[in-house]
């Protein structure tokens, strides 16, 4: 009876075969659906017949196909909401469509269908006709901010004229009239606020004087808790607020021509990862005057905030703060960090190992999973004090009844959205969009929101005076820091060259693997090319540690032996096992063009590099991702090499053979033209600096 069960429970859906028809293609799979109860399945005497107690169904799930096609798959071939279809397209669509594309063709197949209902009424189209009302609600409803479009709101308008005329009977019609008049309000409201804020200066310093007088908070007069609990209110706040859908890769990513406004609850989160980075380095180096065991207690204080966040399952700062302390101004500070206690030198090596890149970070992903809707983290050490403190802690929070919420490191999940945008392409050989893309980034994003509902458990309240210190501390850029750092420890003899000799070792491509891929995906480089980008992406990303964010995303790779100038090491002799994004057929080449200020706000970008990929074909890849027009032919591609020189791959050479695999797999695009010219000078100094010796 139960091996009968078993097998009656197994395989029940197995994959048949691939449909294609205009415009389309589907996988076909075979589902055994049961029509009796397992009452009946069960009976002695309906055993013999239980060949006749389930029926095959055939189940079509679109693969790829015009947005028609995705439109109308809303509703199955029943004519039923397929609520997982519905889900995904809601979540992706906006990578290849609009949300006034997408009205438009629901509205005009609920029309086509209406004039064949009233021409021959069927069950079907009936059916059909619920779904698509069902659908325009559902969307409505979950995704408020795809019908924000001030000032005229055409979504919505269009949306109260249609269901006038063909839904009278629906509520419909006057939720979008609703939606309208509160929008507006809210528009005008935001705008009064910002009339105000132009004019609320003096009021603001008469507040001032006033309230009663506060002395300004030092870094040490805040407690470890206190400081733990401030960061997770905001970073709390911030991650409930992203919308999931601006982490896609595309959006994310800026690949297209938006200009990337779209992203702003992204970049929200990544500002304040970075002002918190910024804070960790600011405080340790601007104590030159202090003797190096103080200095050590502002690491040590650190390292216990960091512990506090880890408790408070807030992932996101803790990074943060790991990666701060991590940076190359901080970390060779030698002396101070010899200073520190074992047990706190054993403790900050833990927390950094829960973000260690070793197997696409694979500790912080399964810890994550784990712990996202845990009432409590469930701490460990290998410290036998540390260990025997979190199991009292542990007891006190079971005793106690507390819950802790979660907020994750966004990094991890920007990375894989990327990783999937960079590694699918949009559209099918056929010219159709490859749906399947979309479904793989569906489980980012379903995994998100689940981690966004555990982070509506927390329960802190806003500390002013903390955050008027915080907001108060000076941050340095890159070059300042350097020089604060080896103001306090000058660099040993010799170091210079070991550097030198050590930064052109080790820089092995990366064949495609998730395990060691940062956010150059997304088109920024390391620090170093943040002085190329714009004021107006820079401010948006809070300063210079924005090259350090998007490098480490999801890396966290130790800074403790390269420079902040230095680009991220890629190496290739990973596990690779586990990682469903790498080839042995691929590379990811980082691409830049020149000149760069008249395509892209941004350097680099990325690129699929596969082994087939002849010269032309890699720079029309290139002009399609810069959104440019033009022939590949008026091209050329070169490699950068370590010493400053370029390689020039042949016109029609494999590239993926051509390359020098040894370095770093950057690369630079320009015109021809551009190029001869180029070389014609450096040809011209060379030759200068000869006649002068």
């Amino acid at each position: 009876m139960e091996a009968g069960r078993q097998e009656n429970q197994d395989d029940v859906t197995r994959f048949w075969r691939e449909e294609r028809e205009d415009g389309a293609v589907y996988s076909a799979y075979l589902k055994k659906v049961t029509y009796r109860s397992q009452a009946q399945l069960e009976d002695e005497h309906e055993r013999e017949f239980s060949h006749l107690m389930w029926e095959t169904q055939k189940i079509r799930v679109i693969k790829a196909g015009t947005l028609e096609k995705l439109v109308e798959s809303l509703s199955t071939v029943r004519g039923e909401l397929d609520s997982t279809y519905v889900n995904i397209f809601l979540a992706t669509y906006r990578t290849f469509a609009t949300p006034q594309q997408v009205l438009k063709l629901l509205i005009d197949r609920y029309q086509m269908l209406k004039l064949c209902c009233e021409d021959d009424r069927t069950e079907l189209n009936e059916l059909q006709l619920k779904t698509i009302k069902s659908v325009i609600s559902v969307w409505l409803d979950t995704y408020p901010e795809d019908f924000r479009e001030p000032p005229n709101y055409p979504c919505l308008h269009t949306l109260e004229k249609f269901s006038l005329h063909f839904l009278p009977d629906s509520d419909l019609a006057g939720r979008a009239r609703h939606r309208i008049e509160r929008l507006m309000k809210d528009h005008t409201g935001a705008d009064a606020n910002e009339i105000e804020f132009r004019f609320s200066i003096c009021e603001e310093v008469d507040h001032m004087i006033d309230n009663e007088y506060h002395k300004p908070l030092t870094f040490n007069d805040i407690s470890s808790h206190t400081f733990a609990q401030q960061l997770t209110h905001r970073d709390a706040e911030l991650f409930r607020k992203v919308v999931p859908h601006h982490c896609l890769g595309a959006v994310w990513a800026r690949r297209g021509k938006k200009g990337g406004k779209e992203a702003a609850s992204v970049l929200a989160t990544i500002e304040q990862f970075n002002r918190v980075s910024l804070r960790v380095i600011a405080t340790i180096l601007k104590t030159r005057d202090h003797k190096t065991s103080q200095r050590a207690k502002i690491v040590q204080k650190w390292i216990h905030i960091a512990q506090e966040l880890r408790e408070l399952k807030n992932f996101s700062s803790l990074k943060a703060i790991i990666s701060g302390l991590q940076s190359h101004p901080v970390y060779r500070l030698r002396r101070t960090w010899s200073s520190l206690p074992k047990d706190t030198m054993v403790l900050f090596e833990e927390l950094s190992e829960i973000f260690s890149g070793e197997n696409n970070q694979l500790n912080s992903r399964e810890l994550l999973m784990k712990e996202a809707t845990a009432k409590f983290p469930d701490l460990d050490s290998q410290n036998k004090t540390l260990k025997r403190r979190n199991m009292q802690k542990r007891q006190s929070w079971i005793d106690n009844g507390i819950v802790q919420g979660t907020v994750p490191y966004l990094g991890t999940f920007l990375t894989d959205l990327t990783m999937i945008d960079t590694a699918n392409p949009d559209m099918t050989e056929e010219g159709l969009i490859n749906f399947e893309k979309h479904r793989k980034e569906f489980e980012v994003l379903a995994q998100l929101k689940l981690l966004q509902s555990a982070a509506q458990i927390y329960n802190f309240k806003e500390d002013t005076q903390f955050w008027i210190w915080f907001d108060s501390v000076r941050v340095y850029n890159d070059n300042e820091s350097h020089e604060l750092s080896c103001a306090i420890e000058p660099p040993m003899e010799g170091s210079a060259k070991i550097k030198k000799k050590s930064a052109s070792l080790g820089h092995k491509p990366a064949k495609f693997d998730s395990s060691k891929f940062g956010l150059f995906a997304c088109g920024l480089e390391d620090r170093s090319s943040l002085s190329s980008i714009p004021d107006t992406i820079t401010a948006s990303l809070a300063g210079p540690l924005v090259g350090h964010l998007l490098s480490e995303i999801s890396l966290a790779r130790p800074m403790m032996s390269h420079s902040s100038s230095t680009s991220s090491v890629i190496s290739s002799d990973s596990d690779t096992s586990s990682s469903p994004y790498r080839s042995c057929d691929t590379y990811v080449i980082r691409v830049s063009l020149e000149p760069s200020d008249q395509a892209s706000t941004h350097i680099y970008k990325s690129i699929m590099l596969c082994n087939t990929d002849h010269t032309n074909t890699v720079i029309q890849k290139v002009l399609e991702k810069y959104s440019l027009e033009g022939q590949p032919e008026d091209y050329c591609l070169l490699q950068i090499l370590p010493d400053g020189g370029e390689l020039l791959i042949p016109e029609r050479s494999n590239v993926f053979y051509a390359l020098n695999s040894s370095i770093d797999l950057k690369f630079v695009v320009r015109t021809r033209a551009e190029h001869e010219t180029l070389t014609l000078r450096r040809k011209g100094k060379r030759r200068g600096k000869k006649l002068s010796l």
